[in-house]
């Protein structure tokens, strides 16, 4: 006999308190996951399973982190309503997507044109007119528009990169995976303040390396 399937509200609900189970208690952290749905962030195989809580493939050969982390890397930076936020790997959209609902303005950089094109689409389907989506080397940051409030990194560096802790304002925080691609890697906030940085480590992680260049779909 076949289980009942499960409610829109009943998924939700088991949603959140996943991500609290794993320390994300942050209430606009919390309000903002709720709002935006990681179903349409996921596509093909894996889109039934955009309600657990694990990291699953896009395209690219990237991958979209489990919303736990996400929760997290969202709540360690945060994130003020009037903040001007830095995204490094757009993937799927779906970290920029949350950041969005708590900032006033999101850049988000991959190198991947496809990511990025598939990505604005959710954007605009979605609503979210804050959020400007550019394909490039994110490793260089965007000059263009520093300083930043905030910045993210979804990618691990072997350390902070020196160019994207440059475009951070004094007062700003950075979250950024750090550690070789295939050795364990530690979640790490950096802090910067009149007088240098000040680094803190949070959890082990496993993200995709930060590369340098465009991806072979540009």
């Amino acid at each position: 006999m076949n289980e009942p399937a499960q409610s829109d509200a009943e998924r939700k609900m088991q949603f959140l308190y996943a991500l609290r189970s794993k320390g994300v208690t942050d209430a606009r952290v919390l309000n903002a996951m709720e709002a935006v749905d990681r179903g349409p962030f996921i596509r093909g195989l894996f889109a039934e399973r955009a309600y657990e809580d694990m990291p699953l493939p896009i395209a690219c050969g990237q991958t979209i982190s489990q919303p736990s982390v996400v929760g997290l890397m969202t709540q360690a930076l945060q994130i003020n309503p009037r903040d001007k936020v830095l995204e490094i790997g757009t993937g799927s959209g779906y970290q920029a997507a949350i950041l969005s609902k708590l900032a006033r303005r999101v850049y988000t950089i991959d190198r991947h044109r496809r990511l990025v094109r598939e990505a604005r689409e959710i954007f605009d389907t979605l609503d979210l007119n804050n959020i400007t989506a550019i394909t490039a080397d994110g490793s260089h940051g965007l000059s263009e528009q520093a300083p930043f409030d905030r910045i993210i990194v979804t990618a691990a560096a072997e350390d902070p990169p020196g160019p994207l802790l440059a475009q951070l304002k004094v007062g700003g925080i950075m979250v950024v995976p750090v550690g070789q691609s295939d050795t364990v890697q530690h979640l790490i906030r950096v802090r910067k303040t009149a007088d240098g940085l000040e680094y803190d480590e949070m959890r082990a992680v496993r993200f995709v390396p930060l590369l340098e260049g465009l991806g072979k779909d540009t």
